[in-house]
């Protein structure tokens, strides 16, 4: 008996380690991939933060970068610039395709089209789009002659501090509210109707339905578009580059194209690697909040 019953729980783990062999075999190629084109690139770039890499030496410095950025009044605005851009952009960009959402989920007419052209600007080139945003708010673009039509004193969009960044904070939004919306949309659909059908029946009212229903229930999904945009935010390149260059007097130099800089303009890449892994902390950082939040 206790033969047996041996043999059955060797038999056991030999089909358990079969498995796990044959799981890790068809894991294989995706780790291999994944090691080659995203661990190892990681660990290279937080080694070359460590070192003064640039086109004539790749000499060990230590934390002589990260004490750099530290003094660096370049950086401080820049960190300055990429939390206003990245806050001024998340709040609209989940708001205003919230409310579309709901309003689009709802049997009306042109229901189709609209959902197709508020997803447009996410799949259209980023360079096409910002080179129609600076013809537009450029000094004699149309945006400025629609203020002249209205007696209103045309403004220096691109070449003012001031009013720079918020045009570059409208095509970023305006660009992520494609995206969110289907998010939002895909969210509502899983909410079962008898939900508001009961609150109809007590008399509650739309705001109230809002409140008590739709966002409790779309909690995980507002999570996920949050730290998604936010993610999308701190690495934003494209836009900077075509729009503005990072100017007026660096006023819209954001983090990504700071790095860019460093690296492709000023060839110091070790302080470009430290720079950049300043934003893949960031990037961590959201991540883990979006997973423990989700697990609560």
């Amino acid at each position: 008996m206790s033969q047996s019953l041996s043999s059955k729980k060797t038999t056991f783990f030999q089909i358990l380690k079969q498995q796990n062999f044959i799981a890790w075999l068809f894991l294989a190629p995706a780790l291999i991939l994944l090691t080659i084109f995203l661990f190892l690139p990681i660990i290279s770039l937080i080694y070359l933060s460590f070192t003064d890499g640039n086109l004539v030496s790749n000499k060990w410095i230590g934390l002589a970068n990260y004490q750099r950025l530290l003094i660096d009044s370049d950086f401080k605005q820049i960190i300055f610039n990429t939390l206003y851009f990245a806050i001024a952009t998340i709040i609209p960009s989940i708001i205003i395709p919230l409310f579309l959402s709901i309003l689009l989920n709802q049997k009306i007419i042109l229901r189709g089209f609209f959902r197709t052209a508020y997803f447009i600007p996410s799949i259209t080139s980023l360079v096409a789009m910002g080179l129609g945003f600076r013809w537009l708010f450029q000094n004699n673009g149309p945006i400025n002659e629609l203020l002249l039509s209205l007696n209103i004193n045309p403004i220096p969009w691109l070449n003012s501090t001031f009013w720079a960044m918020p045009v570059i904070i409208i095509f970023s939004t305006w660009r992520q509210i494609g995206f969110n919306l289907v998010v939002f949309l895909a969210g509502l659909q899983a909410i079962p109707q008898n939900r508001y059908e009961a609150a109809e029946l007590d008399g509650a009212n739309f705001w109230a339905k809002l409140w008590y229903i739709t966002l409790p229930s779309l909690k995980p999904t507002l999570i996920f578009a949050t730290i998604t945009t936010a993610i999308f935010t701190f690495r934003s390149f494209e836009q900077v580059y075509i729009i503005t260059n990072g100017g007026p007097s660096n006023s819209t130099n954001l983090l990504s194209y700071y790095i860019y800089e460093q690296a492709f303009r000023q060839f110091n890449f070790g302080y470009a690697a430290a720079t950049t892994s300043i934003l893949l902390i960031f990037a961590i950082i959201l991540v883990a909040i979006q997973l423990i939040i989700l697990k609560d």
